[in-house]
């Protein structure tokens, strides 16, 4: 959010072609192609994921008033049989500032394909209103005898149309549904509509949403109506802070007043008199250091200026151009060492699975970046950690990385030279551990800010020169519903 040289066969990504292989990627792309061509009818769509009018009426009405009993309170008839019951119900958050900005456009397909009152734009209903209310409405209803909700209830699924950050904030609000023992919930689809799109690429829903995206909503709709679940680790951040606040967090980043601060680990700085807290989830990715500082400076010129930021390509046009000009490649930094690598305020602590010890990690004094990383996908699609050769996970003590193995992979990236050669997967980063918690305390020193990201949503963390500021991230205990594209 290691370091093998580029000819070292541990890492290399050359790796032979085989029949059997060969014989695998070909079904693969038959696959695709199968389901490429698949043509589906409106009326076929409608009839298998359209809610009765009288339940999305009502759903509509408990959202707009704030009140999830409204619906079992009011004179909602339901059906005379289970024959408007969809088979499988589905409803559809879109984010219409993410990406290229397209979300408008999708949206109102969307609307027309199925129903204006099963899409929702994330700017006008936030998806724990939805939560609270709408699934509230279908509840109520059903523990007043009406079947056709009850069943709607248990077979919902839920399709985002958005980037990772957008699709991580809508998990993030069903997961609370564990907490409050109200289940089940209700898995995901996604349609990219980001510039990473990192989470979308893992679970075989694309990079970019095609061109002809207007064929390609139908054929996404009846994906993710009938594709397989899988299973998806999320992952708690805490940072307890000196008091004070950070400006502008990303929506995935709330104020809570539940600090803490581990007294069995050794202390480096100085302990805070009073702290504030921020707390959040994410599912793919947590960094600190250069990657988030490009990422931030790219996040506020695509807010401030968002014609400039309109498609995947200008993005990424953008965003490289960012990453030349904050320090990534050709440095202030190397007239002060003391700014140069992340080892100078950052000390890093880690539990292994199974495990209630913390272990002290040294950070390489050349890394400019540290990433702790869930998925295989990382800025676009690459994998920076590698497919390492077993000789060497055993020789390192890892395990193959996995998406739901309670473990998260951190690596390192040094100056921009280096990153760019691990983006084009000539090598691979440079290896630090895999953890199942891990522990960051940060010191001020000569830096005033620390930049950070959690899946795309990158904000700059304010530092002091007197105190520490503590970062912990442990595994939630409720693992995600994540519908595979693929």
């Amino acid at each position: 959010m290691e370091s093998p040289s580029i000819g070292d066969s541990v890492t290399a990504r050359m790796i032979p072609r085989h029949s059997s292989l060969d014989s695998f990627g070909a079904m693969k792309v038959s696959l695709l192609v199968n389901l490429a061509s698949i043509r589906v009818s409106k009326a076929e769509l409608r009839q298998r994921v359209m809610l009765p009018k009288y339940l999305r009426i009502a759903i509509r009405d408990c959202i707009l008033r704030k009140d999830d009993s409204f619906a079992a309170s009011s004179s909602v008839a339901p059906p005379l049989d289970n024959a408007l019951t969809p088979e499988v119900p589905l409803m559809v958050f879109v984010n219409p500032k993410s990406g290229g900005r397209q979300g408008p456009l999708i949206k109102e397909r969307l609307q027309n394909l199925i129903s204006e009152e099963q899409v929702f734009d994330l700017t006008e209903v936030k998806p724990n209103e939805f939560i609270r209310y709408g699934l509230g409405c279908l509840e109520a209803l059903a523990s007043r005898g009406d079947e056709c909700a009850k069943e709607i209830r248990e077979k919902m699924r839920i399709v985002v149309a958005g980037g990772d950050g957008t699709v991580g904030w809508v998990l993030g609000c069903l997961g609370e549904l564990n907490l409050q023992n109200r289940l089940p919930v209700p898995p995901v689809s996604i349609m990219p509509l980001g510039t990473g799109n990192d989470l979308s690429r893992s679970f075989g829903w694309g990079g970019s949403f095609p061109f002809a995206w207007k064929s390609a909503i139908k054929r996404t709709l009846h994906r993710a109506s009938v594709a397989p679940i899988s299973r998806l680790d999320s992952w708690n951040i805490l940072i307890t802070m000196p008091s004070g606040e950070i400006v502008d967090p990303p929506y995935s980043l709330k104020a809570t007043q539940e600090c803490y601060i581990d007294q069995g680990l050794e202390i480096e700085g100085e302990m805070p008199p009073s702290t504030n807290g921020y707390e959040g989830v994410f599912y793919n990715y947590f960094s600190i250091g250069m990657d988030a500082q490009v990422a931030y400076g790219f996040h506020h010129l695509r807010n401030e200026k968002p014609y400039l930021a309109n498609g995947p390509i200008a993005n990424k046009i953008i965003y490289s151009g960012y990453g030349c000009s904050q320090g990534w490649f050709l440095t202030h930094c190397i007239n002060d060492p003391g700014l140069r690598g992340l080892k100078n305020i950052m000390t890093l602590h880690i539990k292994k699975l199974d495990s209630s010890e913390w272990e002290k990690v040294p950070v390489p004094k050349s890394v400019r970046a540290v990433v702790a990383l869930n998925l295989h996908s990382y800025g676009s699609g690459r994998n920076p950690w590698g497919n390492l050769k077993q000789d060497y996970l055993e020789k390192r003590g890892f395990v193959e990385a996995q998406a739901d193995d309670g473990l998260l992979e951190i690596f390192g990236l040094k100056q921009g030279w280096h990153a760019s050669f691990v983006m084009v997967e000539l090598i691979s980063a440079k290896h630090i551990a895999q953890a199942a918690a891990i522990r960051l305390e940060i010191r001020g020193g000569d830096w005033k800010d620390a930049f950070m990201q959690m899946d795309g949503e990158p904000w700059k963390q304010p530092m002091t020169r007197d105190y520490s500021t503590f970062v912990d991230i442990k595994r939630v205990p409720h693992q995600s519903l994540v519908v595979k594209g693929d």
